[in-house]
């Protein structure tokens, strides 16, 4: 288990805005996308589907659990497309709860390192908006 004196970093709370750049979602590195039974079910209804026809075209099981697939070349979300120049979430308001809690995921936010990595790939770290270190904990801990 690890003790909040690991995590005592970022006491003092981090910035970030999401810039909308897509790269959390793209690759070039293979990754998983982790949506719950709740989220598919809203994903299907939003795109008109039934539960059983999105996971068919969109999700994989990956043990015990299930992933929104990507696309095998660029391995962006299949959910990620490029529109007028830009990459955008075409299921964004639908987007799972890992999706939501980027970029305080605790691979990100384990030692400073690991979230000066995290901004190499994400411009919206350590920009725009204040978290307090107690709600980055609420939003790391709803996944």
């Amino acid at each position: 288990m690890k003790s909040v004196a690991k995590n005592i970093w970022y006491i003092g709370g981090l910035h970030f805005e999401c810039a909308a750049c897509g790269n959390c979602c793209s690759g070039p590195d293979e990754g998983v996308i982790w949506i719950s039974k709740p989220e598919i079910k809203l994903l299907a209804e939003h795109l008109g589907l039934s539960d059983s026809e999105l996971r068919k075209k969109y999700l994989r099981r990956i043990g015990f659990h299930i992933s929104i697939l990507e696309n095998p070349q660029t391995k962006d979300c299949v959910f990620l497309r490029h529109i007028n120049g830009s990459k955008k979430c075409t299921i964004y308001n639908f987007r799972p709860m890992q999706c939501r809690t980027w970029p305080f995921w605790t691979v990100n936010i384990d030692s400073p390192d690991d979230w000066n990595r995290a901004a190499m790939k994400c411009p919206g770290i350590n920009k725009g908006k204040f978290y307090s270190f107690d709600e980055i904990e609420k939003i790391k801990n709803l996944l």
